[in-house]
């Protein structure tokens, strides 16, 4: 499955900036009053040229030929009809009025959008849209060392990644690398775990190296997806029984599999010795 856009890097922020809605409603409200002002202006053009037309021609001919000149004059075109003088003066002032409009509904509009509360705002709502399809993905949490290596793998092998970090600087690392990335901080990672669709997940990868972190993030898990496979590291067997309680699949103790292979690497040496 690939990720949102080809060429692009998302983060979904879950303590989203405030302002970026706030930013994007404004816009939006500012929009419509700006549209509404052309349309009166329209409406204004197409009434004058109407009054302003003194020929002979049918009622619906007259105001078909206003609404034209109109929209010439509000969109810019000037494919205009022939104009007497009043007419001509009428127009004149029109697109004075049309320019200052115009200028103002500009002024109001550009600027508002191009800040990075707005550009997370946006990348937050393509992100949902994205989640709503997702699927089959591997969840990993946290990504220091051991998660950069575990994903780096996993995509190697052609899997969908979603990286769970409470670090912005790792977070933008993680999207650098072809990572879909869900970023929330410390107090909020109860939301960050609830949004990175656990219930469609193949498995979730803990990797942090706070033991007590690891046992709160495989609880919660648990209890999202009974049936999600949750792979852990433990610090000792202790640890590993508390995992297993917490609801881990396979608890993976980093010692145990160092001395294995480096009693393994004896025993090979110990075969090629004279």
């Amino acid at each position: 499955m690939s990720t949102p856009e080809a060429d692009d890097m998302w983060i979904y922020r879950v303590n989203e900036p405030r302002l970026g809605a706030v930013r994007v409603r404004e816009w939006r409200r500012r929009a419509r009053h700006a549209i509404v002002m052309l349309v009166m202006l329209l409406a204004a053009a197409t009434g004058g040229l109407m009054l302003l037309d003194q020929s002979a021609a049918p009622l619906h001919t007259r105001l078909f030929n206003a609404l034209w000149n109109a929209a010439n004059l509000t969109t810019t075109l000037g494919d205009f009809s022939d104009f007497d003088e009043r007419q001509k003066i009428f127009v004149l002032a029109a697109m004075f009025v049309t320019m200052f409009v115009a200028a103002f509904a500009i002024s109001r509009l550009t600027g508002i959008l191009s800040g990075d509360d707005v550009l997370a705002y946006r990348e937050n709502r393509a992100m949902e849209r994205h989640f709503e399809r997702l699927a089959g993905h591997i969840v990993i949490v946290g990504y220091r060392s051991l998660g950069q290596r575990i994903s780096a793998k996993l995509r190697e092998a052609g899997e969908t990644v979603l990286v769970l970090v409470a670090d912005e600087l790792l977070a933008d690392k993680a999207a650098e690398s072809g990572n879909l990335v869900i970023l929330g901080t410390a107090d909020a990672f109860d939301d960050a775990l609830r949004r990175a669709r656990l219930d469609s997940a193949k498995a979730l990868i803990a990797t942090s190296p706070d033991g007590d972190a690891n046992l709160a993030i495989t609880l919660l898990a648990n209890t999202l997806n009974r049936s999600l496979p949750i792979i852990v590291p433990g610090e000792n067997n202790l640890r590993k029984t508390l995992l297993e309680n917490a609801g881990a699949t396979e608890v993976v103790i980093g010692d145990e599999i160092l001395a294995n292979a480096l009693i393994g690497k004896l025993g090979a040496h110990a075969e090629v010795a004279p």
